[in-house]
């Protein structure tokens, strides 16, 4: 299996396939790639891995509303958002992966019916700076900023410089998000640290995904800032207040 799967990954290089969505999730169509998951060549398990967060993007983007996309990687949120939110809604992609911002900006001239999508090649971190960026060897979904790559990602493919800025210092350049959408493979905390500003005063709702060492820190921070964190794979219905780390998390702002 090992050697199948090297050869399925080294083919899936420079492959994309234009994809509509569900209408249910917007209707908006958008280039994905294997390189992002093997998976994305068989066409009935394109989305299916992505149901908890196609629901998180229904619950909680309206018409009009803006989005950010933190690690939008090939757009999946991205394109939810912008069919959700409508040509009133505004969506900003925010991906430092220079092959992924390429395909993300390839899928943005495809859907003048739905919010505009508008990739920006950073990544986030705490501050403005210059930071490296590993190419995972597997799945480019696994790309990380260099010592936070998990170990799905299969070790590193190449290494790359990149842009990185502050949610706070973002805040200051664009429309404030109504929703903050961030997957960027255990650099959460740091993204967090530097939103602060943001999150005291625009006050958005939070879809992210946490790695379990980051959970105290990351809980208190988001605690004293105002908001309640739910184990966003539960329904509403059945959601109560986290005690403890869970892997896909949804932030809510008190009023």
């Amino acid at each position: 299996m090992g050697i199948v799967r090297t050869i399925a990954e080294r083919l899936s290089r420079g492959r994309s396939f234009r994809y509509r969505l569900p209408q249910i999730y917007g209707g908006c169509r958008f280039y994905i790639t294997p390189e992002a998951g093997l998976r994305y060549w068989i066409p009935r398990h394109r989305i299916k891995a992505d149901e908890n967060l196609l629901r998180n993007a229904l619950e909680t983007v309206k018409p009009g509303s803006v989005v950010w996309d933190v690690g939008a990687n090939m757009g999946l949120f991205s394109f939810v958002a912008a069919g959700l939110a409508g040509p009133q809604g505004r969506v900003y992609a925010f991906e430092p992966d220079a092959v992924m911002a390429r395909l993300l900006r390839r899928s943005a001239r495809l859907n003048p019916q739905a919010a505009p999508v508008e990739v920006i090649p950073c990544a986030v971190a705490q501050d403005l700076g210059l930071a490296r960026f590993e190419i995972a060897l597997r799945s480019r979904a696994s790309n990380a900023l260099e010592g936070y790559q998990l170990s799905q990602g299969g070790g590193v493919r190449e290494i790359e410089t990149v842009v990185t800025v502050s949610l706070d210092w973002l805040a200051q350049q664009l429309p404030a998000p109504d929703v903050l959408k961030i997957d960027v493979e255990g650099a959460e905390l740091i993204a967090f640290r530097g939103a602060r500003q943001l999150l005291q005063t625009k006050r958005p709702i939070l879809i992210f995904e946490l790695t379990r060492p980051n959970w105290d820190e990351e809980s208190q921070l988001l605690n004293k800032l105002g908001y309640t964190l739910f184990d966003s794979e539960l329904l509403p219905a059945n959601r109560e207040p986290l005690t403890g780390p869970t892997y896909n998390i949804l932030g809510i702002p008190s009023a």
